[in-house]
């Protein structure tokens, strides 16, 4: 068996062997052909992943990682743009009530994390992709396609809407007349950053180069952070005070919900983060997610209760938004996230092409398509010649690039990622394929957790839909002056922001 093939649908997806030899599929009891590895000969059993098998297969990794580096590149792909939206997720269900949701859906991931890593170890198969389809066979499979086709999509719109905004209030700080026009500053902005960085880093070959610098993108996030924390220690922000500001809670739980759904999801990347792990096994991960997600939160409740305490109902989808032109300090913080943001970009835009790449070799070109790292990633320098992954990616950022303008506001967009797309691959989808594998009856004790989990997606997922998408974009609104940037002595007269208003 060749262990440099990886799953064509991701970079990340890894087969790891049987005791015998094989590979499991379930294609084998259907007739059909695996989507998630070659074909094998023989048949494969009730596969569980073996000492040997796990020696055998790190020997195949190019790199693997101690637990406190494997962490660090946990911690890394946990927090991500989703954290600047969590003070807006406080003021949707309310500061006490949100603070506790947060805890709710850390504990809800981390369980979830591990399940995923149980299927694996249940059906042999160590790619999401590769779970689906030996728990639901090949329609497990297309669900799971489509919704890691829109979730980075649906990403990569909401990190044009933050750069566009956060660098437009940069450039209007040095040349305020163009303020008058802030609607084409912004799209100005997405397109030169579109077409000078963002494309020219999406048609790279391999991504190798920009993961080694993933932890300049942690650093921009703590680093903003502690800018957030500053400002409330400093009271440069004298945001008129309401009784309502610190109410328990608000009825906007839901949307509340996909927000933070969305800054804790990682799941398509969990078999990269396991396998990167020196010999890797079931108790060395949940070592690594517990001290992950635990970290993650506690990024997440600084960024919440500091971001919040600063504005209180004023607090908007994109933190930063709150901040006024002027400030310096919060400018620099607004290059940071957009150097975060665009660092992340490419990863996402990769993603979704390898989803759109393997569709189109397997099923339109009736190709065995696989994505491999048979070369030295390190000798492989420049840009990707092929030209229909080429088409496929500059496609992809288009399609990025022309939904964008249709919203100026973060938070509703990450609402409908969260709902739509992250909720089930992190919740929903992995508590099935668990109920439908595990060799336990329903009402076990074992399998009991994973039904809640199901539960608990499919609840926020379809009640969600129904409730927030008629009402999306009815509390967006922009080109609103915040009075509090005009009151503050310490901040030029002249800066103004955007509000979003109660929507309560």
């Amino acid at each position: 068996m060749d262990y440099g093939k990886r799953n064509a649908t991701s970079e990340f997806s890894y087969i790891l062997q049987s005791e015998n030899g094989n590979d499991y599929s379930p294609d084998d009891e259907n007739g059909g052909e695996s989507m998630d590895s070659n074909p094998k000969p023989g048949g494969g059993g009730g596969i569980v992943m073996m000492e040997n098998e796990t020696a055998n297969n790190q020997q195949s990794q190019p790199f693997s990682l101690s637990l406190s580096h494997a962490s660090f590149n946990y911690i890394n792909a946990i927090i991500g743009s989703g954290v600047i939206g969590i003070p807006y997720a406080l003021h949707r269900a309310g500061f006490g009530l949100g603070f506790l949701l947060l805890i709710l859906v850390a504990v809800v991931t981390d369980y979830s994390l591990i399940l995923m890593i149980k299927c694996g170890h249940l059906c042999g198969r160590f790619s999401y992709p590769g779970i689906m389809e030996a728990a639901y066979g090949k329609y497990g499979y297309y669900l799971l396609s489509l919704l890691q086709f829109m979730y980075p999509l649906l990403a990569m719109i909401s990190y044009n809407v933050v750069v566009g905004d956060t660098l437009s209030k940069v450039l209007v700080r040095f040349t305020p007349n163009w303020e008058s026009s802030m609607p084409s500053v912004r799209m100005g902005v997405v397109l030169f950053v579109t077409v000078s960085i963002v494309i020219p880093l999406c048609l790279y070959k391999n991504l190798s180069r920009l993961a080694r610098v993933s932890f300049l993108s942690l650093s921009c996030i703590v680093i903003i952070l502690f800018t957030v924390i500053i400002k409330y220690l400093t009271g440069d922000y004298k945001v008129p005070y309401t009784n309502e500001a610190w109410r328990f809670a608000y009825f906007d739980i839901i949307p509340a919900l996909g927000i933070m759904a969305f800054a804790f999801m990682c799941h398509h990347n969990t078999f990269l983060m396991y396998q990167s792990i020196e010999c890797p096994s079931l108790e060395k991960w949940e070592k690594v997610t517990k001290v992950s997600v635990g970290f993650a939160t506690v990024v997440s409740v600084l960024f919440g209760i500091f971001g919040y305490a600063t504005f209180r109902e004023f607090s908007q989808g994109d933190l930063l938004e709150n901040y006024c032109w002027d400030d310096d300090l919060m400018n620099l913080s607004r290059i940071l996230f957009s150097i975060s943001i665009l660092l992340t970009f490419p990863i996402e835009c990769f993603a979704s092409r390898e989803i759109v790449k393997t569709i189109y070799h397997r099923y339109i070109l009736k190709e065995q398509f696989e994505f491999t790292q048979e070369k030295d990633v390190k000798l492989e320098k420049g840009l990707d010649n092929d030209t229909s992954t080429n088409i496929i990616t500059l496609a992809i950022v288009f399609l990025a690039f022309v939904i964008s303008p249709l919203t100026e506001c973060l938070g509703p967009i990450l609402e409908l990622n969260g709902l739509l797309t992250a909720i089930p691959l992190a919740y929903l989808l992995p508590g099935l394929a668990y109920i439908q594998m595990a060799p336990y009856p329903l009402k076990s004790r074992e399998k009991l957790p994973a039904l809640g989990l199901v539960v608990f997606g499919s609840i926020i997922t379809f009640v969600g839909a129904a409730l927030m998408i008629p009402r999306l974009f009815q509390d967006c609104k922009s080109d609103v002056f915040l009075e509090y940037c005009n009151m503050n002595v310490n901040i030029s007269s002249t800066s103004s922001s955007i509000l979003t208003k109660n929507p309560n």
